[in-house]
């Protein structure tokens, strides 16, 4: 295994230009915008012929539009081509998702506001979603129910399913399987930039979408971040990153694993930080790292990453400095691998997941646990939160008054129409309360 896994030592007094480098990664990569907008602007003028045109230059597939939706009985016989392991696995990892999501889903609420009004909200769901699904470098079924059961618990009637297809035109029987289940309703052998064109402005073939929510690599981060305003969005998902904040009592073998396995992602932009106060354990960490990854079937990935300098070890003086590093960082996964997470919790305010304690990795928020784990990545942890059910919905509110209680709001309303200058907004109250 060629690369190099660098321990620096590091505290809030002593600033390091390798540090700053690492946290400095961009959330979305300037050349690959470069190249989103020409192609997104060609999509947007000529609709399926630039998309089919895109195929063919950036997909293994390109076949022609009539060619690009899966058929329903291509999803049904799915099923039949995974093995039974992957379908129980399938089956229980769908009922722990959508038990969350029916969990956190909010419902519609009044109040009376004690002067004669009754105020509320309501939550309504979309009606045509967009989901993006890698597929190329892994072929990741768990993203499937980690976005459509969402969309399909919260009560979305169309949901558009983006994802690569091999060069024959054939998508993963696995993620079919997946697609299935969740409930997803159109599925196309669409990826990269144009998938992201293709749903955001609608052709022939496919009409466009309200929102569009799900990962990718760097070319797909850029075209959702263009398009955003023709639909919505969920947040910046891009490149895998992970931090694990750990003590001297950490299994260094745990948190070697646990690095490396966001490392292998694929794309070559994939970080992975640990910061501890133990020296010895980042020594030892690295070991194992190398020892690990020498046994792992995407040796290449991860070899990549660490040629990029992906991978980081942080020597701080305290716990206190390395949980405001990990903050600084803004990670979309973050490991609390330390003698007691619970205290140390209050101290993370900026990730897109925690992870608690030794027997709680990264794998089982990929895969098991409830939440999605379509997280932000690029610092944007920062600026936003991971996916939930509620991500699928619109937010109305909703506002009664009677003339009483509009004859109490007279004085706040006429006030404000007064200082701004709008004399319309007060006239329109003034008006009716003139009138029995």
């Amino acid at each position: 295994m060629k690369g190099n896994v660098e321990i620096v030592t590091w505290s809030g007094r002593q600033p390091s230009a390798r540090l700053t480098s690492f946290l400095g990664r961009p959330a979305v990569d300037e050349a690959a915008e470069r190249t989103a907008r020409d192609v997104l602007a060609d999509i947007r003028a000529r609709g399926d012929i630039a998309v089919q045109a895109c195929m063919q230059r950036f997909d293994r597939f390109s076949g022609a539009p009539r060619e690009w939706r899966v058929s329903e009985a291509a999803l049904r016989a799915a099923a039949a081509a995974v093995d039974p392991a992957f379908r129980r696995a399938a089956a229980e990892a769908h009922r722990r998702i959508r038990a969350f999501a029916r969990a956190g889903l909010r419902k519609n609420w009044t109040m009376n506001d004690g002067r004669g009004a009754r105020l509320g909200e309501r939550f309504v769901p979309y009606d045509r979603v967009g989901v993006y699904v890698p597929g190329g470098a892994a072929p990741l079924a768990s993203t499937v129910l980690m976005t459509v059961t969402l969309a399909k618990t919260a009560g979305v009637r169309e949901i558009v399913v983006c994802t690569p297809a091999a060069s024959d035109g054939s998508v993963n029987p696995h993620i079919l399987h997946a697609l299935r289940l969740a409930g997803a309703t159109e599925v196309y052998r669409v990826g990269g930039i144009q998938a992201i064109g293709l749903m955001a402005y609608g052709t022939k073939t496919v009409a466009n979408v309200q929102k569009i929510v799900g990962p990718g690599g760097a070319f797909v981060t850029a075209a959702k971040k263009l398009v955003y305003g023709n639909v919505a969005l969920d947040s910046v998902a891009g490149p895998s990153e992970i931090a694990v904040l750990a003590d001297a009592d950490a299994d260094p073998e745990f948190v070697a694993a646990d690095l490396l396995s966001q490392a292998e992602h694929g794309t070559g932009h994939e970080k992975a930080l640990l910061v501890t106060d133990s020296l010895a354990l980042a020594r030892d960490t690295r070991t194992a790292l190398f020892a690990q990854a020498e046994k792992l079937g995407r040796g290449e990935a991860i070899e990549a990453v660490m040629k990029k300098r992906g991978i980081l070890f942080v020597v701080t003086p305290s716990l206190a400095e390395g949980a405001a590093l990990c903050n600084a960082f803004a990670p979309e996964h973050l490991e609390l691998m330390v003698r007691n997470p619970e205290r140390w919790l209050p101290a993370i305010t900026r990730a897109g997941a925690v992870f608690m304690g030794p027997w709680t990795p990264e794998c089982v928020g990929d895969y098991a646990a409830g939440p999605s784990h379509v997280l932000p990545t690029g610092g944007t942890a920062a600026l936003f939160s991971g996916l939930t059910v509620n991500d699928f919905t619109r937010r109305i509110s909703v506002i009664r008054y009677t003339r009483a209680a509009l004859q109490r709001a007279w004085p706040v309303i006429e006030a404000f129409g007064r200082v701004e200058g709008l004399d319309a907004h007060a006239a329109s109250g003034k008006l009716r309360l003139k009138k029995r």
